[in-house]
């Protein structure tokens, strides 16, 4: 049976962010007389009567017509609805976004720490989604993966939602190569360059991942590129994706990464300093594009520093 196409949104994107959209079910028990009482019934909980009956006589709720739809008018399973979320208010990441490369079907962005790639829980306008989409004006970009918030360096975006798939399916079938660069302590009794391999599971909730015994489900490539003092600079080759791996990785190997937060030990929440990121960048991006063929590379443009500072901030020069 073919689904019935959704239809497009009557609201426009608002700081990047798209409209939440919204479709009345089937009501058997004729629980929701009114479209009021439905949207109190599903919402009401969790931002209180009052707001969803002040957005109501706001109009905030619209049709696939772009009219507003008033609480009292009679329900309609199937009917479409749409709005736009109160946005949380967020500090803002106080770094520009790089563009490394823009064509008629990519983007290739230069992601700084601190700034995750898209809107999730409290981290939604600063985002590196939603300011592209804003300040490129291009409000149907999507990413082709995800770095996390900490870690700076090359992201991959979409340009057009019918492309998506096929980039989304370099990295499913691990046909990228993806090259990142980290400062950590320098060890001599650890012997690199080093694969490691193990288990990584990561509990929904739980900031740190950890590693667990059983059938290996990531794999990185450790080198060391330049060492000074007590400090190194390494070459790290994933060959899997998991949620933290090559810090997971290096913290392992008894080489955590400079100034992360939760390797070894889950530092407490408190307000971001800025002046001390996550010593992880995403260096390189390489694959063959998959609809001209062309072998294509990237590299980011940012820095993590000079090993010499970096070794006399921490005390490890």
């Amino acid at each position: 049976m073919r689904r019935k196409r959704v239809p497009v949104a009557p609201l426009p994107q608002r700081e990047g962010i798209d409209p939440v959209r919204i479709r009345l079910p089937e009501d058997p028990e004729g629980a929701w007389p009114t479209v009021g009482a439905y949207l109190l019934g599903r919402y009401g909980a969790a931002v209180g009567a009052e707001r969803i009956g002040a957005m109501l006589d706001a109009g905030r709720f619209v049709g696939a017509d772009g009219r507003a739809a008033a609480g009292s008018e009679p329900y309609e399973p199937g009917r479409w609805l749409w709005f736009h979320r109160d946005l949380p208010v967020e500090e803002p990441v106080p770094f520009e976004i790089g563009i490394v490369r823009r064509d008629e079907r990519i983007v290739v962005a230069d992601k700084p720490h601190f700034l995750a790639t898209t809107p999730r829980g409290r981290h939604v306008t600063q985002t590196a989604l939603a300011r592209l989409r804003a300040g490129l004006g291009l409000p149907a970009l999507q990413p082709a993966h995800r770095l996390d918030r900490l870690t700076a360096g090359l992201v991959l975006f979409v340009v057009r939602p019918e492309d998506r798939g096929a980039y989304q399916l370099l990295f499913k079938e691990r046909r990228v190569r993806k090259e990142y660069e980290a400062v950590a302590p320098y060890d001599p009794g650890v012997g690199l360059p080093v694969t490691v391999r193990s288990r990584i599971e990561k509990e929904r909730g739980v900031p740190a991942a950890r590693e667990v015994p059983g059938e290996p489900n990531a794999v990185s490539r450790i080198e060391l590129v330049e060492r000074r003092g007590g400090l190194g600079r390494y070459r790290l080759l994933p060959e899997t994706g998991r949620t933290h791996q090559l810090r997971v990785h290096m913290n392992a190997l008894g080489l955590p990464i400079l100034d992360d937060p939760l390797y070894p030990v889950v530092r407490e929440d408190g307000p971001e300093d800025y002046r001390r990121p996550l010593r992880l960048l995403a260096r390189t991006l390489e694959f063959a594009d998959p609809f001209t063929g062309e072998e294509r590379r990237f590299e980011s443009r940012l820095s993590l520093g000079s090993l010499d500072v970096l070794g006399s901030l921490s005390g490890l020069g």
